[in-house]
């Protein structure tokens, strides 16, 4: 473009102008644009060489395109110029509306500093608007602002232009030429980058959404064909603990199908008595060991294990709860547990067993102190409003001294159901705890004529009568070798005595062992547990009326055959 025809500009040029602006604009990548605004400034402006110079991240810029000679595009693409360097070169020399010229005569302070750069041969300029090797014209490109301002955004890179084809400085139009199409490259450059960044969230997006599915299908296979039960439920709200989703090993557990599951929680198909062990497994990976309904109405045990599913947004949301059936090993611990708690041979509770249960009737109080409580309570009323410690009186005005022990803000004494010994010898209709202790009188003998295997089936045999004998509640213990222990509550004196008599009874009829019949007597002693009596205590008592009971009745009658 010569300057004397820049008022009467060819049509030519404009075109030329203009395709390069479309070709920015449609280029396919960032790369592919910036060569296009390198190869405009060339083609559409008319200068021998160009480069773009690119913002980075970290605020220097790179040479990231250049156009018209391939032997200084070698040297200088690709190389990093500092921010400081730059901002230097920006702020000196003439400015031209949004352009930046250097003339010769001030830019030989440049040669020597970072900035990548080439220099091209050349005569000294003859005239005055005639361009010297050594003149600089760059312009900045920012992005566009607010206002659609070319320079009110932030700078994304520079144009540097260099001898232009005619020779001579650009005038007034190829100023704005240049300077129009610097905000158009920066336009441009800003769509690409914002082109590639899309694209890259894309590739992003399309991969963790690949990824997503891959685990969402690790999750489903994982839970559908987990060995063990598993289980979705709902975490909060009104349906809070509601079963969404479960795995065929959980609905095989139970004997319910899927469709069927999602109308219960785990609440409703607990057994009663473990329904205070689930209410108090945390829901952030509590463990509970319980028992779980099946459709026949049989019960399973299983170990609980919960997992929170949370939600970044809202929060907890699911209940992931692994099932895992551990009826096999519960079996096996309440087997131990009764082995170690009943007779080997008889099935009975063992001796430990009997102190155990007689020891939780009693207190370490005597029947009497609590008896004295008791009308103490029914005497004094609530107290509620009395501090413990804290003197009471009554209507009347008469101080109360309550007992040791005795709270009237906590409304008297324990509620414990204290046992107690009917008195005296005769039935005079209190009830109590009764211990009847049993001795088989001529076992010894039957061990001895025919062997323990006839003494083992003698024994079993007594078991299963005594057993039969008394009331659903009451306990049969075997404390020993043919000693056996009743726990009847309940009986007044003439009760236990009757009890006695018919257990008595149902012994000394015939017993098959070993091929023949044998008969045993019984010696029963009755003792009564009462509180303020340790279990020892009781049995020791029992025991020694059963002697007392077998030293007064003929020796022929203690037996019968």
């Amino acid at each position: 473009m010569e300057t004397e025809s820049e008022p009467y500009v060819r049509l030519a040029s404009l075109r030329q102008l203009h395709q390069a602006m479309a070709d920015m604009n449609t280029a396919r990548s960032l790369a592919d644009t910036l060569q296009t605004v390198a190869d405009g400034v060339v083609n559409a402006l008319g200068y021998e060489m160009a480069a773009v110079n690119l913002v980075r991240p970290d605020g220097d810029l790179v040479v990231a395109a250049f156009a018209g000679n391939s032997a200084a595009e070698a040297l200088i693409t690709g190389r990093v110029g500092p921010r400081p360097s730059w901002e230097r070169r920006l702020t000196m020399g003439e400015q031209w509306g949004d352009l930046i010229f250097i003339p010769h005569t001030e830019g030989w302070i440049l040669d020597d500093d970072d900035v990548p750069q080439w220099y091209t041969d050349g005569p000294a300029p003859r005239f005055e608007d005639e361009w010297h090797p050594a003149d600089r014209l760059f312009a900045p490109m920012y992005a566009p602002g607010p206002q659609g301002g070319g320079s009110s955004g932030e700078l994304i890179g520079v144009l540097s232009v260099d001898r232009p084809r005619n020779g001579r400085r650009p005038g007034a139009w190829g100023r704005e030429a240049l300077q129009m199409y610097a905000f158009q490259a920066a336009i441009a450059i800003s769509n690409a980058r914002l082109r590639s960044n899309m694209q890259r969230a894309l590739v992003r997006l399309e991969r963790d959404q690949q990824a997503l599915r891959a685990s969402e299908e690790s999750f489903r296979q994982a839970f559908e064909y987990a060995p063990s039960g598993m289980a979705i439920a709902e975490m909060g709200g009104d349906q809070h603990g509601r079963i969404l989703r479960t795995n065929d090993a959980l609905c095989r557990l139970l004997g319910r199908p899927a469709s069927a599951m999602r109308r219960y929680s785990f609440s409703d198909l607990v057994h009663p008595e473990d329904i205070g062990t689930l209410l108090r497994t945390s829901a952030e990976g509590g463990r509970a060991e319980l028992r779980l309904a099946r459709r026949d109405g049989s019960y399973v045990w299983v170990s609980l294990r919960n997992s929170v599913v949370a939600d970044a947004a809202d929060g907890p949301r699911f209940l992931l709860t692994h099932v895992e059936d551990i009826e096999e090993r519960k079996r096996r611990e309440l087997a131990l547990a009764h082995r170690a708690s009943h007779d080997s041979l008889t099935g009975l509770p063992n001796s430990a067993e009997l102190r155990s249960r007689l020891s939780a009737r009693l207190c370490t109080r005597p029947a009497t102190e609590h008896a004295a409580a008791d009308a103490m309570d029914a005497a004094y009323g609530d107290r509620g409003d009395a501090a413990y410690g804290d003197p009471v009186f009554d209507s009347g005005g008469h101080f109360f001294d309550f007992p040791p022990g005795y709270d009237p803000h906590g409304g008297g004494h324990d509620h414990h159901e204290h046992a107690i010994t009917p008195e005296g010898d005769r039935d005079d209709g209190t009830k109590g705890l009764a211990v009847l202790f049993c001795d088989l009188d001529g076992f010894k003998s039957i061990n001895d004529r025919f062997g323990h295997n006839a003494g083992d089936a003698v024994l079993i045999e007594v078991a299963r009568r005594l057993s039969q004998g008394v009331r659903d509640g009451d306990t049969v213990a075997r404390l020993g070798g043919d000693e056996f222990v009743i726990l009847a509550d309940g009986l007044g004196r003439a009760d236990a005595q009757d009890l006695a008599v018919r257990l008595r009874n149902e012994i000394i009829q015939p017993i098959r062992a070993e091929g023949r019949a044998v008969r045993v007597g019984a010696s029963f002693g009755i003792g009564w547990a009462h509180c303020g009596m340790t279990a020892d205590e009781v049995l020791k008592s029992a025991d020694e009326r059963m002697y007392i009971e077998k030293r007064s009745r003929p020796k022929q009658h203690r037996r019968a055959g």
